[in-house]
Parts: C-alpha cells; structure tokens; sequence
C-alpha cells in the first residue's frame, strides 16, 4: 500500500475535565490539545492527538512545542514522499531529537489511515487479536480519605478492574491502607510520579504489607540506577513510566533490573511502532506491560 499525504490539519482545543485531576505535581481542571488530521488524495482522513501538556510537568514538551514541531519539521517531513507503511515515519524522524508526543501525534493519524484504507480495525492493523479487554482507572489524589474511597467505590460498581491511587509524600501509606482496608480484592496499584528518592525507601517499603500490583515510577523520570537500588528492597514490583522513553530504555531498564513492569504510553515512547516493539521487547523477558492513559 502506498499513502500519499495530500495534506495535514492541525487543531488546537481545549477541554473540560469532568472532574479535577491531581497527582504530585499538580492539579488539572482541563485538557489542552492538539488534534492532527491527515488527508490522503483520496480524501480519507485519519486521527491523532497530541498528549502533551500546557505546562513541562511530565516531560519537557508542551502543547505550544508540539505544535512547532508540527508544523516546521514533522509535517514537512511525513509529506515529503509517500509513505508505504506507518513505522517509516520512526526513521524518518529520527533526525529529529524526542519530542515523543509530537511524533506519536502524526504517526497515530498516520496508522489511523493506514487501517481506515486495510479497512480494519487499528488494533488488527497492529497485529492484535483481542476484541475486549480489561481496564482499570486512574484516580487523582482526593481532598479526604473519605473522598477517596467514595470515588473508589463508583468506579469499582461501574466495573473498573483495577484500581491506581496517586501518592506523594503524606498522601501514602497511610492512605493505601485504609483503601485496602475498604477494597481488600481489588486489584490495587499505587503511583508516585517521581515523588520519592532513595532516601524515602523505607516508606516505599512500608507498602509491601498491601498486596499491590506495583508501585509506579517512585524516583526520577530519567533514572534507571536508583530504581535498579529500590527494586531489591521491594517485594513490590516497581514499574516505570516516565522513564521508558525508547525500546532502548525499556531494555536497558530490564537488563538493569530497574522495574519489573513498564507502562507504555504511545505519546511518551514517540507512537504506536515504539509502542508495539517494546511490547515485543517484553513479551520476550517475560515483563508485564499496560497500557497508561494520559488524558485523551
């Protein structure tokens, strides 16, 4: 199949959240983004979205540096020459330095066109096989315990399978306790994104007594060797998620003994061709991996 890209929309939006969304580095009332639509000569169209933030608190892009990246280097370089499969596009924007969520923003749109002209689903073009799959929800930190648990309770009844509770320091063991108190057999996971350091390990510890699924990204986004020292302390299997930027880094990660589970998040490793090779990657080494959000 050969696309050939007769040109590109980018669109700028701005969303409400339905309710607000905090982890340790802040509150989030709504969404900005940047939708990309990408058009063939045929006129079939195909999606992406930008899942950058306003402001660099996840990772150094954000929207407005998305939308530079857009449209003075990404753009011009997917319509440069046809494109015969969407994990071309990896390669050809290798020339360009991480912007991840950039790159994924085009090359979703690209995939997305991709399967619209196989006429299949997305999932079948990228070689899966499953039609229903289990999904659990990420809740913010919640003004109160009670809150929290309440919050909990509705999305368990609304059939939720697992559970991700953000923590920070003073919003931790504490908590988790009185969420496993309340939930014993749900399945529970917490997430730090990034608000501990090595020095904090006791208290990381200290979550162990709790059955967790796994605690995710308790240090530094760009570290993998303080993480490769916790691991050890843990009985709880850390995943990392700020810190898998690249099949490079989910390796190096493993072979580190960094984590034991990785999320993979399409915008952050740069689209659904890093996506599907660090699956690959750890369906190899026996690694878990999930499939995080980020606000889409």
């Amino acid at each position: 199949m050969t696309i050939n890209i007769e040109y590109v929309i980018l669109r700028h939006l701005q969303m409400e959240l339905k309710a607000p969304f905090t982890t340790s580095f802040g509150t989030f009332q709504r969404k900005e983004l940047i939708l990309v639509e990408v058009v063939d000569r045929d006129g079939v169209s195909g999606w992406g979205e930008s899942v950058a933030f306003s402001a660099p608190w996840y990772s150094e892009e954000t929207v407005k540096t998305n939308w530079h990246m857009l449209e003075d280097f990404l753009v011009p370089l997917a319509l440069a020459e046809p494109i015969h499969h969407p994990e071309e596009l990896s390669k050809r924007f290798s020339a360009i330095r991480q912007n991840n969520m950039a790159k994924a923003a085009l090359e979703g749109a690209v995939w997305d066109l991709y399967a619209k002209r196989l006429g299949v689903p997305l999932s079948q073009a990228l070689g899966g096989a499953k039609k229903d799959i289990e999904v659990g929800v990420s809740i913010g930190i919640q003004p109160t315990v009670a809150d929290l648990l309440q919050v909990i309770e509705r999305y368990v009844a609304q059939g939720y399978r697992r559970i991700k509770v953000k923590i920070k320091p003073s919003w931790d063991v504490d908590v988790i306790r009185e969420v496993r108190r309340a939930f014993p057999d749900v399945p529970l996971m917490a997430d730090a994104n990034s608000a501990y350091t090595l020095v904090d390990a006791d208290r990381l510890k200290a979550l162990d007594e709790f059955g967790l699924l796994m605690i995710e990204q308790p240090l530094a986004a760009d570290d993998l060797v303080d993480h490769a020292r916790l691991q050890p302390l843990l009985q709880t299997p850390i995943c990392l998620d700020e810190s898998i930027r690249s099949y490079d880094d989910a390796r190096k990660a493993l072979d580190l003994g960094s984590c034991r589970i990785i999320n993979i998040k399409i915008g952050r490793v740069g689209g659904l061709g890093e996506a599907k090779r660090i699956h690959d990657l750890c369906a190899e080494r026996g690694a878990p991996v999930w499939c995080g959000g980020m606000l889409e």
